[in-house]
């Protein structure tokens, strides 16, 4: 069916691209093509933001501009090329994908020269139409291009009827009326004056262009304006003042240009950026000085549209799918840490440029464990790492850990893993525990004797058997857990995890409802006291063995052993 016999007010499938899901309730239910002609046909003068990649597209629209430039400098820099075709037209129209993806506004695609003659014209139109790209701007230049700061009066342009002829091959590919075509004039940039620029201009009006991209690389906008004048409305004008940048965006105005790009912005932004980072860095081999003047990961995640996906996994997955939720005690003062603790919990210390309560969070979530409620105590207002809930546990004293883990009853629910908020570990070790199946599981490490030799506070385990690489270790139950358990009868440290099932988990919320139920000044219980509750009520503990990859923050000297650790 050819695009004059679409009707007009039905969506283009283009649309079938966009993410339908984020679409607030005003989204524009019209193509994005048509979104861009309509802006670049409108009175009023629009502006055009560069983008790279679907990050910096959906960053591009959150600032709040109507339309994304695809800037084939940008992207080039972003692969690591030069801005002369060296990254083939299906490399960038991969990227295109992504950005298109990323954001909900339109996209007019830096084209270059349309990535060869007529033929390849065709092929690219088609296959930015079907990304839902809005347009594409194609300059009168040879391929391969060279860009056009770069001894531009010495570069060839096209033959005027054979760039035409790619015009002409655009616009007849073309599925849908609504896709623009940018013809952008470059004779300025070469050297040829005004006459030939007018020249030009009107021969691709002629041949279907949408619009015009006048070029210029003066300091001063004379040549543009020269032209404006000469040429009047009849197409509109689009420019890129990234040399002329000093002028009045007034002065636009007046003379009627129709949009403006800034077109290299943002990847010259990021450069400076990464550039300072990675070279504070260096020199200083430590986050401190970095980690407060960079986005946040929750900031990145926000932008990845995280929260999307859980609630996504929420609405899709089965009913009967296990997600598992994590509890972290980080209510605790932490005194032993002297001064390092007067403003701020133990779990907010600082390890490797990052709150512990950092490290922890992004451990959980490597391990796909998403749903995480910290339970606060001391200095409780100094934690607001964002992507978490909060219960609180306001007791004076240095709080027990079992009536903050009664404050955080609520969050009790289905299959859980209980953990301290000073504790650094692996992904692998909440891995292994999400595979047990069974309603009561902790994790032992073997390496107990390196933990006694550096003669600190330990949680010891006599198990129903020691581990062993020669049998079978699934069907090891913990026996007793205890700081004076004698040498001869311990099999390992316990390492502060508790895993439950759902029916566990109900257990454990009954447990500790009778043991806190007369509050906190009645319940100076720790965890150990609640593992030897669960055991002394005859339920089965099963232990997972192994061997280091967790760090324990119970001295000024494991603060520094951290840095090592992550």
């Amino acid at each position: 069916m050819s695009s004059s016999k679409l009707p007009k007010n039905i969506d283009s499938p283009i649309d079938n691209h966009e993410r339908v899901y984020e679409r607030p309730a005003d989204f524009p239910k019209v193509p994005k093509a048509a979104r861009l002609r309509n802006l670049i046909r409108s009175q009023e003068l629009t502006f055009l933001m560069e983008a790279h990649n679907g990050l910096s597209a959906r960053i591009v629209e959150e600032a709040g501009f109507e339309a994304i430039w695809a800037s084939g400098l940008s992207i080039s820099a972003a692969l690591g090329v030069r801005d002369s075709n060296e990254a083939s037209w299906t490399q960038v129209l991969e990227v295109l994908e992504f950005m298109s993806d990323a954001s909900s506004i339109p996209i007019l695609v830096d084209g270059d020269t349309g990535y060869g003659n007529f033929n390849n014209m065709r092929r690219l139109v088609r296959k930015l139409e079907q990304r839902g790209i809005g347009g594409v701007c194609i300059e009168d230049k040879q391929f391969p291009k060279t860009n056009s700061f770069i001894n531009g009066t010495a570069q060839p342009l096209a033959d005027i009827d054979e760039f035409c002829g790619r015009i002409k091959a655009g616009k007849d590919s073309q599925r849908y009326d609504e896709f623009v075509v940018v013809a952008r004039v470059e004779a300025f940039i070469a050297g040829w004056g005004l006459s030939e620029a007018l020249k030009r201009a009107e021969a691709y009006r002629m041949a279907g262009a949408d619009a015009i991209l006048i070029h210029s690389a003066k300091r001063h906008p004379s040549e543009i304006l020269a032209f404006k004048r000469e040429w009047g409305d009849r197409l509109p004008v689009v420019i890129v003042p990234t040399k002329y940048y000093t002028t009045s965006t007034d002065v636009f105005r007046e003379f009627g240009f129709s949009a403006v790009i800034w077109a290299n912005h943002m990847m010259r932004s990021c450069i400076t950026a990464m550039q300072d980072t990675a070279k504070l860095i260096f020199q200083e081999q430590t986050l401190i000085s970095v980690e407060d003047r960079i986005a946040s990961i929750a900031e990145v995640f926000r932008l990845q549209g995280a929260e999307e996906l859980e609630e996504a996994e929420k609405r899709y997955l089965p009913q009967n799918a296990k997600v598992t939720r994590a509890i972290i005690l980080g209510a605790a003062h932490g005194p032993e840490m002297g001064l390092l603790t007067d403003s701020r919990p133990k779990c907010m210390l600082d390890v490797a440029g990052a709150p512990v309560l950092a490290h922890i969070l992004e451990t959980y979530r490597a391990a796909s464990v998403k749903d995480i409620t910290v339970i606060r105590g001391w200095k409780k207002e100094a934690i607001d790492l964002e992507g978490v809930q909060y219960c609180d546990n306001d007791d004076e004293r240095e709080p027990s850990e079992a009536y903050s883990l009664f404050k955080g009853s609520s969050a009790l629910e289905g299959t859980c893993i209980i953990s301290y908020g000073d504790v650094l570990f692996k992904k692998y070790i909440p891995q292994e525990l999400m595979e047990v199946d069974a309603d009561f599981a902790v994790i032992v490490d073997t390496n107990w004797k390196d933990s006694r030799n550096r003669d600190r506070y330990a949680e010891y385990v006599t198990c129903s058997k020691p581990y062993s690489r020669h049998s079978n270790n699934s069907d090891i139950v913990l026996m007793k857990v205890s700081e004076d358990i004698p040498p001869k009868s311990i099999d390992g440290e316990w390492m502060g995890f508790l895993k439950t099932s759902p029916t566990g988990t109900a257990f454990l919320r009954e447990l500790l409802l009778k043991l806190c139920e007369n509050g906190p000044q009645q319940t100076p219980l720790q965890m150990v006291d609640v593992l030897s509750e669960i055991i002394a009520a005859g339920k089965t503990i099963r232990v997972v063995y192994t061997a280091g990859n967790w760090l324990d923050i119970d001295r000024v000297e494991d603060v520094l052993a951290g840095s090592s650790f992550r």
